[in-house]
């Protein structure tokens, strides 16, 4: 560009139409004046092509194109990590949960979940971390800061204990765990039925074994454990092999290594994945294998020892259900409560997809209403005198306000993280608020067992 073509660039670009008249003029004689200068030196090619390159310079080839794509990446990315720390329920729902179902199987995923907890790759802030105070209630002589529980089976050899304590369950379980490590039945061995929101498993009690397990536990435990951590809980099961006489001595050990670490112990008879362990829930095997467990639990002399609850199957029939809850009202045999229920081996016609009739336990949204029924009767049949874990298809507020009408103090839940994500129990928490407002309960507990008293 020659200097007298810079010279007019400069005194063009710096000029002020609305001030360089010497007479007064209106906006319109402005617009014109400028349009003519414009168009003179636009449509001139020797002046409008050095102008332009000079007002506006010359982008880069692709320059547009690679600015738009760095901007909605980083806008995507700076969304993910919100709603990942917030814990975002749609977000979770809707993109995280489908993309992992794409990327993995139901076992990998779990284990994916299990290494994310370790991490405390979970929502540090949002509803999972809220708290109410229709929710706070007393179970088992502790006070708890809301009724819902993380189940068995999720975290089963303790990996994510502190995490998962402070990732806002009111109350956490491990397990099941065996006195030996054992690797559990042959893969694969975990089956995700989308279309039913449900699992179905036969993992066969896989278990580091109680030694590394207490490792783990002791470690956890030995840290202060603050009012607003969850309640702790230990689930025992037993090896395999162990035949019938001797599947007493299995849960001895587990009482051995655990009460002292443990707020309650679980005695799981009900897996249908171990042979012949559903057996053990018949009235005489469960009076002389809950009589050995007291007794272990006795000989430490704890302070607060834990207390003992016993794990059922919803497949039992009334008679099965009477045994049991005569038992259970029995003191000599110390049971404090009952968890009801594990997973079944029915198979509901409804189901639809291609893995209903794998071999194995299903849980999930199929095997609500059979959990549910099955406290509505273990309720009435101990005249509300026995503390129910609900267990069983949980997946909202509704689900949890069932169940603790029919007769829950508090609920679990584990397959709904399958499809919901982490942050389902900020979602169980908020819904179960507004069921109980809805129906004018200023606490939980007064909504416990209210289907009997109607």
């Amino acid at each position: 560009m020659s200097d007298r073509e810079n010279e007019l660039v400069k005194t063009i670009t710096a000029f002020d139409w609305t001030v360089k008249f010497v007479a007064p003029v209106d906006a319109e004689t402005i617009r014109i004046h400028e349009e003519r200068v414009q168009r003179l030196l636009f449509e001139t090619p020797e002046i409008g092509g050095s102008l332009k390159e000079k007002m506006y310079g010359k982008l880069p080839p692709g320059y547009i194109a690679k600015s738009s794509v760095y901007c909605i990446a980083g806008g995507l990315i700076g969304f993910g990590a919100v709603e990942f720390l917030f814990g975002g329920e749609t977000f979770y729902e809707k993109a995280v949960m489908p993309i992992i179902h794409k990327m993995a199987d139901g076992e990998t995923a779990h284990r994916w979940a299990i290494s994310s907890c370790k991490y405390g790759l979970l929502p540090r802030f949002g509803p999972n971390h809220w708290e109410y105070p229709e929710l706070e209630c007393e179970f088992i002589g502790r006070k708890l800061k809301n009724p819902i529980g993380l189940a068995a089976g999720f975290d089963k050899n303790g990996d994510a204990i502190l995490p998962l304590a402070n990732s806002g369950f009111g109350m956490i379980e491990i397990g099941s765990i065996t006195p030996l490590p054992q690797p559990g039945n042959a893969y694969p061995r975990v089956f995700r039925l989308e279309e039913d929101k449900a699992t179905i498993n036969r993992y066969g009690f896989n278990s580091d074994g109680v030694g590394r397990v207490q490792q783990r536990v002791k470690a956890a435990r030995g840290t202060p454990w603050s009012p607003e951590m969850a309640i702790f809980g230990v689930n025992l099961g037993k090896n395999k092999l162990t035949d019938e006489e001797n599947t007493k001595l299995d849960y001895e050990v587990g009482v051995n290594y655990f009460a002292g670490f443990s707020d309650y112990l679980v005695v799981n008879v009900s897996s249908p994945n171990t042979p012949g362990l559903r057996s053990m829930q018949g009235r005489k095997q469960l009076e002389q294998l809950l009589s050995y467990v007291k007794r272990a639990v006795e000989m430490h002399k704890l302070e607060k020892p834990p207390r003992i609850f016993l794990k059922i199957a919803p497949d039992l029939v009334e008679a099965e259900l009477k045994d049991i809850a005569k038992v259970v009202l029995d003191s000599s045999y110390g049971v404090t409560g009952l968890i009801i229920s594990n997973t079944t081996i029915t198979r509901p016609p409804e189901l639809r997809s291609e893995h209903k009739n794998e071999i194995g336990g299903l849980s999930g949204a199929p095997v609500k209403a059979l959990s549910t029924e099955c406290i509505r009767k273990m309720y009435r049949l101990t005249n509300g005198k026995v503390a129910i874990i609900g267990c069983g298809g949980v997946g909202s507020g509704e689900d949890a306000y069932e169940k603790i009408r029919a007769g829950a103090s508090v609920v679990q839940l584990y397959t709904a993280m399958v499809y919901l994500g982490f942050p389902v129990i900020g979602k169980v928490k908020r819904e179960l608020v507004e069921c109980l407002r809805r129906d004018g309960f200023s606490n939980v507990s007064q909504a416990i067992g209210a289907d009997h008293r109607k």
